[in-house]
């Protein structure tokens, strides 16, 4: 993996004089970058054992039990992991020797050793799995669950072999749902998000299909072409079925419907006749749904071939007048919402395909008494609620109500843990996590909404299992998991920037770190060569920069560090003192000098490549999440490392100059590493 690529290195010569250089001592490294499989699992087992052991790749095989589709996924994603990590290939077990068997409670055999072994679970989508010096089994209780003990087998290996474990597992929630979004750049995303959904025991995937470029879109040239086609929207579903997740597309109706009117089409079937940006359609003109809504939700049914579909239905008046025509003021909105609505689902009925809405405009207050005793009960009800807690009361007011329903979550910390655990003691279906990059903001997932993906495996952890504790690595694990690397040690070397160190981590005194005194330091990072996440460095303070701060405006507003080495890449453990006043602002700069004179530009933009060290919130993967902490008032804190991969590692670099853009996000650098050129695998 390439975390910065070559593209964002700006390779420009550079006539000013450096400043003068100072001596660093370069100390080599067998793992300066090291690779290995993450501690625990995700999400955490119902009953776990790890006694001491590993079962040996030596001779191991795969011998699948059964010929259900679920055993051919095990079965690729299970040689995916051998290839990805190990860059082995995982053979089929031969007669004699260690194997690995997956398989069902349907071979009488298998469900005699599950017996025997005292993990056998009949619970939907539950499994036994054990690893000992025998060999290897996952015996599911149905296909589902041989499916998903796989993936809890996936991060049992290591470059030594299988962790020895004994493991009954099923999930607390039946429904465990992830959105996911088509657009324009959907398969560079989809491609790496639905196996790791699938990897992280999610059973559905809602996705948000709204600007699929219908037939019916392209006949009335409101067609986006930022949005995915229809080729892409089948593959996408196809894709997602074959990782055992349940299709559920997103078509929003009746608000939300900005894209039946890209481009200035149908604004004849506006709700709201002077609207600008028209969001609400008109319920009373047949031609909404002739024209439009029909043709649309019949070609999503085509495409996708749902047993349920989404139908958004919320936020309906958060923006146009509804109703604003004068024949809809006379019906009155609960009318027209509960026509529409009947209508839509009538229609989908229709072609076997079962409803779904968010809750808050059928469910709020001051209808709840008129408008949900008019729906069909089996309408499915999507409940958001986005603030952490345990108390989530419309759940309860839903089900009363006599309608199935799903908690669903958003990506602050605490929301999905606290919700999947409501949802569990209150009788709810299960939970959907929700994304929301934008119609269009697919790549933003690795780097701009990248928490929103963080969230994946924090939900994926609750929704499991919501009585276990929340994920602790949940953004580096995220970051593995959409881009998985082999599990090898890079050498290189550690750099020890004491010679630059221009502020203390301690701050006992007022006139260290930050200036802000002894409880709100750095005191608690490691000192000395340590291993922060998967990179070792050698820290002895920071080599803070100048900002517009008071405590921090006497300081150099650049330095320069010799390096005379040729490296693959660096590794730069940074921090802001600061937040900066926006995302993407550039605070600074590292410039990097070869021994023939021209140089490479790394822009520092915030949020992008660095951020605060009191700045939690994990919006871009290309920085490494590489160490949390607290303060002494217990402040929690954070740093990662940019991997800045290097253009030119034929020549040699002779120094690296930091740079500060002065402003209130002032640049931090407390460690550097080099990567040598040549990989060396782990023994």
């Amino acid at each position: 993996m390439k975390p910065i690529s070559s593209a964002v290195a700006l390779l420009s010569l550079l006539c000013t004089p450096l400043a003068a250089a100072a001596p660093v001592t370069v100390t080599p490294s067998t793992a300066a970058r090291l690779v290995s499989p993450a501690p625990g699992l995700v999400p955490q087992p119902r009953s776990a054992q790890f006694p001491t052991g590993t079962l040996s790749l030596n001779g191991l095989g795969l011998r699948a039990v059964g010929s259900a589709p679920e055993l051919g996924w095990a079965a690729r994603d299970l040689r995916g992991e051998w290839k990805a990590r190990l860059g082995a290939t995982l053979p089929d077990a031969g007669a004699a020797g260690p194997a690995i068997t997956v398989g069902t409670l349907a071979d009488p055999a298998l469900a005699a050793r599950a017996q025997q072994a005292g993990l056998l679970t009949r619970d939907p989508e539950g499994y036994a799995l054990w690893v000992d010096a025998g060999g290897a089994f996952v015996v599911g209780a149905d296909d589902r669950g041989a499916y998903l003990g796989v993936q809890t087998l996936r991060q049992l290996l290591t470059p030594e072999g299988l962790r020895f474990a004994r493991i009954s597992d099923a999930p607390a929630l039946k429904q465990r749902i992830a959105m996911i979004y088509l657009d324009s750049n959907s398969q560079a995303v989809n491609d790496r998000l639905i196996p790791m959904l699938a990897a992280l025991k999610f059973n559905a995937v809602l996705i948000m299909a709204d600007y699929v470029q219908w037939d019916a879109a392209r006949a009335g040239g409101f067609a986006h072409p930022g949005g995915a086609t229809k080729a892409e929207a089948r593959r996408v579903a196809d894709l997602a079925r074959n990782h055992g997740l349940e299709v559920i597309p997103l078509i929003e109706t009746l608000g939300h419907v900005g894209w039946m009117f890209y481009g200035g089409k149908n604004l004849d079937l506006r709700q709201d006749e002077g609207s600008q940006s028209p969001y609400a359609y008109d319920t009373l003109n047949p031609a909404t749904y002739d024209r439009v809504i029909l043709p649309v939700l019949k070609e999503a049914v085509e495409v996708f071939r749902p047993t349920r579909l989404h139908l958004g239905h919320d936020e309906v008046r958060s923006r146009d007048r509804f109703p604003a025509r004068e024949n809809g003021k006379a019906v009155g909105f609960e009318q027209l919402f509960v026509d529409d609505l009947l209508k839509l689902h009538g229609y989908l009925k229709s072609m076997n395909v079962s409803s779904m809405i968010w809750h808050d405009t059928a469910f709020a207050d001051a209808v709840l008494g008129s408008v949900p005793p008019r729906l069909p009960k089996d309408l499915q009800v999507a409940y958001w609620a986005y603030s952490p807690g345990t108390s989530f009361p419309a759940l309860k007011t839903i089900r009363d109500q006599g309608f199935a329903v799903l908690g669903a979550s958003w990506a602050d910390a605490g929301n999905a843990e606290g919700f999947a655990r409501a949802a569990q003691e209150g009788g709810a279906g299960g939970m959907i996590q929700t994304r929301w990059t934008g119609y269009f903001g697919n790549p933003s997932i690795w780097d701009g909404n990248a928490e929103q993906g963080v969230a994946f495996v924090r939900a994926a952890g609750a929704f499991w299992n919501p009585s276990a504790p929340p994920v602790a690595d949940a953004a580096p694990r995220y970051r593995d998991l959409y881009r998985p690397e082999p599990y090898r040690a890079t050498g290189g070397a550690t750099v020890n920037l004491a010679p630059l160190v221009t502020r203390a981590l301690t701050d006992d005194e007022g006139r260290g770190w930050i200036g802000k005194g002894a409880d709100i330091d750095l005191r608690n990072l490691p000192r000395g060569v340590t291993r922060l996440g998967r990179y070792t460095f050698d820290v002895s303070g920071a080599v803070m920069l100048r900002g517009s701060r008071a405590s921090v405006r006497d300081l150099p507003a650049e330095v320069t560090l010799d390096l005379n080495r040729p490296a693959a890449g660096l590794v730069f453990l940074h921090a802001t003192g600061w937040p900066a006043a926006s995302a993407r602002e550039v605070i600074g700069r590292y410039e990097i000098e070869y021994a023939d004179g021209s140089r490479v530009t790394q822009p520092l933009e915030y949020g992008r490549h660095l951020r605060a060290w009191t700045d939690l919130l994990p919006s871009s993967m290309i920085p490494a999440p590489v160490w949390a902490g607290r303060t002494g008032d217990g402040l929690d804190v954070n740093l990662t490392a940019l991997e800045w991969v290097n253009p030119r590692p034929g020549v040699a670099i002779r120094s690296v100059r930091a740079v500060s853009g002065g402003g209130n996000a002032n640049l931090a650098l407390l460690g550097l590493t080099v990567l040598d050129p040549a990989p060396a695998t782990v023994p």
